[in-house]
């Protein structure tokens, strides 16, 4: 099974995954799409892949599992520190003042490409910590991955996992048990993990900050393009967009305005 996948094979289920969720695999990264092909004959007990194809293209919760399986999920609590320097001491400050003006007391945020949930809680804690009153959030936490989502769902993470986070913060929204850290249930209310593919329309309208970082380098530039300008259609006047460090808008079409802040790089849309 070391060359699995003829070139035939990899173009057969490069265009399935990128049309269905956007992800680009290309000559650089086919080894990461082999291997985990590979696994999932392995699960199936199936002897070819195109055994595996023709159940993945009759069967929708097969796809779903296929790009689960493909998706590289990387993350930690307060991964890039400055963006959360940003949002505390530049973007709140500027959202909770336009909401002045109309009397909504409500920021809503979402995490897309939340993977196992590490970034909407460290976002949640930031927000509990910093709003002051009669402000509240609401957290939306999505991805491609099924499984990452139980994991942000249930709120709970082994001790090797928690690295990074202020003790003030494990002390407030953690109980600590034999297994690790579990997130307390006033924390976990306030982030509703969903199933979403960035290649769709999520349906939100009116968000205040949208986190989608290290999830665009998946994707080839008319890809890129399409998901950015549906965050224009989901975003509210006066709103804001974090994405990866590595990452840029730099060339494309798009409505966003570039903000350099003291903290980090970001993105507004100012209308």
């Amino acid at each position: 099974m070391a060359d699995l996948l003829t070139d035939a094979e990899f173009d057969m289920f490069r265009k399935v995954i990128y049309d269905e969720s956007g992800i680009t695999f290309s000559a650089t990264n086919r080894s990461i799409l082999d291997s985990r092909l590979k696994e999932k004959l392995r699960e199936k007990q199936l002897d070819s892949i195109e055994e595996y194809y023709r159940l993945v293209m009759s069967n929708k919760e097969e796809m779903k599992i296929m790009l689960d399986s493909v998706t590289t999920n990387l993350t930690r609590f307060f991964r890039n520190q400055p963006h959360f320097d940003a949002l505390v001491n530049y973007v709140i400050p500027h959202v909770i003042e336009n909401k002045k003006k109309t009397g909504d007391t409500t920021i809503r945020i979402w995490s897309a490409g939340c993977s196992t949930g590490e970034e909407p809680y460290t976002i949640a804690m930031i927000l509990a910590d910093v709003l002051p009153p009669p402000y509240k959030f609401q957290i939306t936490a999505s991805d491609i991955s099924l499984k990452c989502l139980m994991t942000g769902q249930a709120g709970f993470y082994p001790e090797a996992r928690i690295t990074g986070i202020p003790q003030k913060y494990l002390d407030r929204f953690f109980t600590k048990n034999d297994r690790g850290y579990q997130v307390k249930p006033e924390l976990m209310q306030t982030i509703k993990f969903d199933y979403h593919n960035l290649r769709n329309d999520s349906g939100a309208r009116n968000l205040d900050v949208v986190f989608c970082r290290n999830v665009l380098i998946y994707f080839d530039e008319p890809a890129q393009k399409n998901v950015i300008d549906r965050f224009w259609n989901s975003m509210a006047p006066k709103s804001y967009l974090f994405i990866g460090h590595s990452e840029s808008l730099f060339g494309m079409d798009t409505k966003f305005e570039f903000l350099k802040t003291d903290w980090a790089c970001l993105y507004q849309k100012q209308v």
